[in-house]
């Protein structure tokens, strides 16, 4: 079986850091930025572990905004 790695892209000005897509994560993958916020004033997601991706595409499915897009690639 193929091992698969998972790169999340998030649309940082669009998120409103619900926190669902980092409840939603099984790999613990993501995280709300602690000191950086976005034009509108929120803590927006980013990716605190990348290397644990696993693309599964949990976060996508629940984000509200659509702010995330999800890779993922055979290695």
């Amino acid at each position: 079986m193929a091992k698969i790695k998972g790169a999340v892209v998030v649309n940082q000005e669009r998120c409103k850091g619900c926190n669902l897509c980092v409840v939603s994560c099984p790999s613990d993958v993501l995280e709300l930025h602690p000191r950086e916020v976005n034009n509108k004033g929120y803590h927006y997601v980013y990716m605190k572990n990348p290397d644990a991706c696993i693309g599964c595409a949990s976060c996508g499915l629940v984000c509200p905004d659509g702010c995330l897009t999800i890779y993922k690639v055979k290695i």
